[in-house]
């Protein structure tokens, strides 16, 4: 065993509950972060355990980091316990989802998971089909949201000059947890939520047991 070395200084004084929360605190990279902060994430995230690290293309809404999913090389790898990622991957082309799902993995901890969630295609596709395209299907903080802005983009933010908010890819539940899987994540479980037509993925680095999956989707998906 090596021996103790005594500082010359000594450390700033630090308190029990700050040295166990120093110990306890986890990492959660929250790419395309825009405007918002652990704060307004749904559950989850939002508590002390969790340290934030907010990644956005969009330097006007002052991230920790600028930069793109597909390219994400001023983060670390393996430096992150999770990543979230809120209507994300729409945003790239279907042969750019490969590369995203490639660096969500690289930055992330042997156990670290995703929290995933984006429109959900098929929910907003049936109501194409019932010839409702135009038609608010929700008010979001942006405004109503209709099938045409789910499917191509939010139509205000694209002509605001925001082009980047177009939409260029979409999924199924069962599209998405493929794409997970096929990227070498071990374990993924979530669903649709069809009154908000989107959906929710959580997915592990490695493989975890099934009630694993269950009891921390209880904790982190909606």
């Amino acid at each position: 065993m090596a021996a103790l070395v005594c500082p010359t200084k000594p450390y700033p004084a630090i308190t029990f509950v700050q040295l166990v929360q120093n110990i306890k605190m986890k990492k959660f990279l929250h790419v395309g972060c825009g405007p918002q902060n652990q704060t307004s994430i749904q559950r989850g995230f939002n508590t002390p355990d969790w340290e934030e690290v907010r990644l956005d293309i969009d330097p006007d809404v002052n991230p920790d980091v600028v930069g793109s999913i597909t390219d994400m090389e001023k983060v670390a790898s393996g430096s992150m316990d999770a990543v979230f990622s809120s209507h994300n991957l729409e945003h790239i082309f279907p042969h750019e989802v490969p590369l995203a799902l490639a660096e969500f993995k690289r930055v992330l901890k042997p156990d670290g998971f995703v929290v995933v969630t984006c429109p959900d295609i098929q929910s907003v596709c049936a109501a194409v089909a019932e010839d409702n395209l135009l038609g608010a299907l929700y008010v979001s903080p942006a405004g109503p949201i209709a099938p045409i802005d789910m499917l191509f983009g939010h139509r205000a933010s694209v002509a605001g000059g925001k082009v980047y908010m177009a939409h260029k890819c979409g999924f199924t539940y069962t599209a998405l947890a493929g794409c997970f899987l096929e990227a070498g994540f071990g374990m993924v479980g979530g669903g649709r939520r069809l009154p908000y037509f989107d959906l929710w993925l959580l997915a592990y680095k490695v493989s975890q047991p099934e009630e694993f999956i269950r009891s921390e989707a209880a904790v982190y998906l909606p």
